[in-house]
């Protein structure tokens, strides 16, 4: 897509099928390498996966970007978060000093890390990617977190920073940045997936159970005030979400239109994941699971997306930490499907 996407539908997105003539090519290739079938598990399966995402008959995940968007959440008014709402931006410049677990696990994984602010209350280093919306949402326990227009514009901004900054990517990861957003991410999963909200909110920064207890009925209160169509998923985003949530999903419907895998990181990329695929299912083809998230809602998350995650191990972080460790068995995966010799190749097919 052009630059020009902040101006053009961002919800016309068409998305190829998968290519099941590069899967059935990989999967042949798997049993002509010197190992028994199957031998593998899941790394077989994963090849033969990007081969069909891909069109081809060697899928790779070189060169990898993970992209966080930050944005700043209104409802951390309501006590919701064990950390004030300056963290967001004070974590934007750490990202951009290298200094936090998403920068160090990209850098060992040699792993390009876009950092991107969709709508962070605060200043920010100049070297991060600009697409701001506002400084933050507004109170979701009182309105609506944002207008149409503005979800629509962030979804755009999602599309064209893969234009601008992952357009030769092999594969994207989704990770993110907010005070506040596992509140907005368990609204939208409570909505799309049917859940009781108790059922898919967790402790996100670390708070106690009074806190989480708050949060609950936080999130209750929205819905119940707003009561978005929960069969428009831009109502449920621009009703409960955030803005670094609506850039992730721009950010997935661009990439599966190229043909490019994404690796869904936790609980708030989970979120981004399920709206995308409510404006597009066939975007689910293209998802690719990462660790298996503490928080409770991760869970029906995964089910909805019918999305296998590769770990886990206990992580809840967010920041696209999953999906940067995610990377090295994707890696793994295609570098044994590849490199491998077959049983002819190299003499042991018994002739």
């Amino acid at each position: 897509m052009s630059g020009d996407s902040t101006t053009a539908d961002p919800l016309d997105v068409s998305i190829p099928l998968l290519d099941d003539e590069a899967r059935q090519t990989a999967r042949d290739r798997q049993a002509e390498l010197t190992k028994p079938p199957g031998s593998l598990g899941r790394l077989e399966t994963m090849a033969a996966e990007i081969a069909a995402m891909q069109s081809t008959t060697e899928p790779t995940v070189d060169p990898a970007v993970v992209v966080t968007m930050a944005a700043d959440h209104g409802v951390v008014a309501e006590g919701v978060s064990a950390y004030p709402q300056s963290i967001t931006a004070a974590m934007v410049a750490n990202f951009c000093d290298g200094g936090a677990a998403v920068s160090a696990l990209c850098d060992a994984e040699g792993i390009e890390n876009v950092i991107v602010d969709m709508g962070v209350a605060g200043e920010v280093p100049e070297s991060v990617v600009d697409h701001s919306i506002a400084d933050g949402t507004a109170n979701i326990a009182a309105e609506p977190a944002m207008r149409r227009e503005q979800a629509l514009t962030a979804i755009a901004a999602g599309r064209s920073v893969v234009e601008e900054h992952a357009s030769e990517a092999s594969l994207i990861g989704l990770g993110e940045m907010g005070i506040g957003n596992t509140t907005s991410s368990a609204a939208i999963t409570a909505l799309l997936t049917d859940t009781p909200v108790s059922a898919v909110t967790g402790h996100g920064t670390g708070i106690d159970e009074e806190t989480k207890a708050r949060k609950v009925a936080v999130i209750e209160r929205a819905i119940e005030t707003i009561d978005p169509d929960r069969t428009d998923p831009v109502a449920v985003l621009r009703s409960v979400g955030g803005f670094e949530i609506a850039g992730l999903v721009g950010l997935t419907l661009e990439a599966a239109s190229r043909r490019t895998p994404v690796v869904v990181d936790g609980f708030i990329a989970g979120a981004a994941a399920l709206l995308a695929a409510e404006i597009e299912p066939r975007v689910t083809d293209y998802l690719l699971g990462s660790h298996e998230s503490v928080e409770p809602g991760h869970e029906a998350q995964l089910n909805a997306l019918d999305l296998e995650p590769c770990f886990e191990y206990g992580m809840r972080l967010g920041e696209g930490t999953g999906a940067a460790i995610a990377v090295g068995v994707y890696r793994a995966a295609c570098a044994a499907h590849n490199g491998m010799s077959t049983f002819a190749k190299a003499g042991l097919d018994g002739e």
